[in-house]
């Protein structure tokens, strides 16, 4: 009997936002160039169109758990899930895993992205709020 389930990886926001080639806000927020890691927000439609990170790819975790496919711009790239408070992106890291995807989900999500002064911006590209 196993007393321990290993699941997927997780991050600290700033350690996510090295992954993924962010910077604190200020300092520019442009994601890597592309080989980097991709930032994969998991959250509904509604909370990424208020504020997400710069650069980040948006894919629903209800479209994911739906049998939905990787958006093409993530191509083979090692995936750091992101949702809201890190609930959702744990289960979605654990599913992406389970397809055989090198992912890890962000502890504390974007809410502790905005705590660590990491960039967020609506869906007009101005300054964002995390709904």
């Amino acid at each position: 009997m196993r007393l321990f389930r290993r699941g997927p990886g997780r991050v600290t926001a700033r350690e996510a936002a090295e992954r993924t080639g962010h910077t604190p806000a200020g300092r520019g927020g442009a994601p890597a160039a592309p080989g980097g890691s991709v930032l994969l927000d998991v959250r509904e439609g509604h909370e990424w169109r208020s504020g997400h990170a710069p650069g980040a790819t948006h894919l629903p975790l209800s479209a994911l758990t739906a049998g939905a496919p990787l958006p093409p711009e993530t191509g083979d790239r090692p995936l750091v899930v992101i949702c809201r408070s890190g609930q959702r992106s744990r289960k979605a890291a654990a599913l992406l895993t389970a397809r055989g995807a090198a992912a890890v989900d962000v502890v504390g999500g974007m809410r502790d992205w905005v705590r660590a002064g990491l960039p967020v911006v609506d869906q007009r590209g101005e300054d964002g709020t995390i709904a």
